[in-house]
């Protein structure tokens, strides 16, 4: 999983970044302090795997990992040129969703590039670049459909969708709020567009906003009804906590957390809203080598999950042994899971469910 942070310069974007990843990219307060991606890659925290792994004292650990992507500020214009917006548009035509920082906190020392804090015209501007680098590429397509529709009537509906889109697109919404059926899903998947790409909006609050009644907050407010109107998700956020704990260990992190109200860090919410977001779920592999989490799209059958592995197990599949994580937990080996009949055999049409612990039989 992939996910690009975008936000106006100044938002709390590359503090956040920092505090998430602990990659030290840089950050000031200066407008495109970031000017190349900076990339962080982490763990996905996940305690079924610790639990694995304190069963088996496996030689190798290895979780799922997630990749966040700090990309250089907005401008307006962006999507003509300025600033740095050719690089910000290609950068985010890389990731699998955003995570749209918007600055939801007032402060005298930290200048907003706009001079003033509003979430709705931020969101605005950065949503716009996007709608405007789309209707680019769509009228591209059009031209095209149009030409090969004198040979082939079928071109027709192809041409539908695409001038229906340019007109949900020219009225200010992106493609994420267009009415799509499943198969104007697939005709347009030959075509990525930015503004279609899921997001989160991570409303950066003070400290004192986000420890408190975050509704009270009238920013977060307006950030969450755009995430709602839109079908996104928006997720409080506070960048200046996230950096004080980003450098503790588990334990004062924990501590830390409690003292304030909170159960788990940014970090986790994020993921946890990230894998929601992109329908992904994971499966886990155990045994004295290795015990390691894969990433799969929810609804992936078992060859297709063994082939995340290597491409072997799937051309070869014959089986796959499952447990439920649960199960194996309460039982506390595979052999007594075994013998209570938990370990199901299931073959080429099953469809793998999160937290299965599997092992792959296959022959090539």
């Amino acid at each position: 999983m992939k996910l690009g942070m975008v936000g106006l310069p100044n938002v709390g974007k590359s503090t956040l970044f920092n505090a998430l990843t602990n990659a030290g990219a840089e950050s000031a307060n200066y407008p495109f302090c970031t000017i190349e991606p900076n990339v962080g890659i982490v763990s996905v925290p996940d305690e079924r795997l610790d639990e694995l792994a304190r069963m088996y004292e496996p030689t190798k650990f290895t979780p799922a990992t997630l990749e966040f992507v700090d990309i250089a500020g907005l401008v307006k214009g962006a999507s003509k040129g300025e600033g740095l917006g050719n690089k910000f548009l290609a950068n985010i035509r890389e990731c699998d969703a955003i995570i749209h920082v918007v600055r939801c906190f007032e402060s005298d020392d930290i200048i907003h590039v706009e001079g003033s804090v509003d979430p709705k015209r931020d969101i605005e501007t950065i949503d716009l670049e996007l709608i405007f680098a789309d209707m680019e590429v769509l009228e591209r397509r059009l031209d095209k459909a149009k030409k090969m529709l004198k040979g082939d009537k079928k071109y027709q509906a192809d041409i539908d969708l695409t001038e229906g889109l340019l007109s949900h697109l020219e009225a200010g919404k992106s493609a994420r709020s267009y009415p799509f059926t499943d198969e104007e899903r697939e005709m347009i998947k030959s075509t990525p567009l930015l503004s279609q790409k899921p997001v989160i909006y991570a409303a950066n609050l003070c400290e004192d906003d986000f420890t408190g009644n975050v509704e009270e907050n009238k920013n977060f407010l307006v950030v969450k009804e755009i995430a709602d109107a839109e079908g996104s998700v928006v997720l409080p956020i506070c960048a200046q906590i996230e950096q004080e704990i980003a450098d503790m260990d588990a334990s004062d992190k924990a501590m830390f957390l409690a003292e304030l109200g909170l159960e788990v860090s940014g970090l986790n919410r994020v993921i946890k809203e990230g894998y929601a977001l992109l329908g992904l779920i994971s499966f886990l592999t155990a045994g004295k080598d290795e015990c390691r989490a894969w990433t799969i799209t929810n609804g992936t059958k078992a060859p297709q999950a063994a082939g995340k592995i290597h491409t072997d197990f799937e051309r070869g599949f014959i089986r796959a042994e499952v447990v439920a994580f649960d199960d194996l937990k309460a039982c506390g080996t595979m052999v007594a899971a075994r013998e209570k009949g938990l370990i199901r055999s299931e073959g080429k049409e099953y469809v793998m469910r999160d937290g299965d612990v599997v092992l792959f039989r296959f022959n090539v």
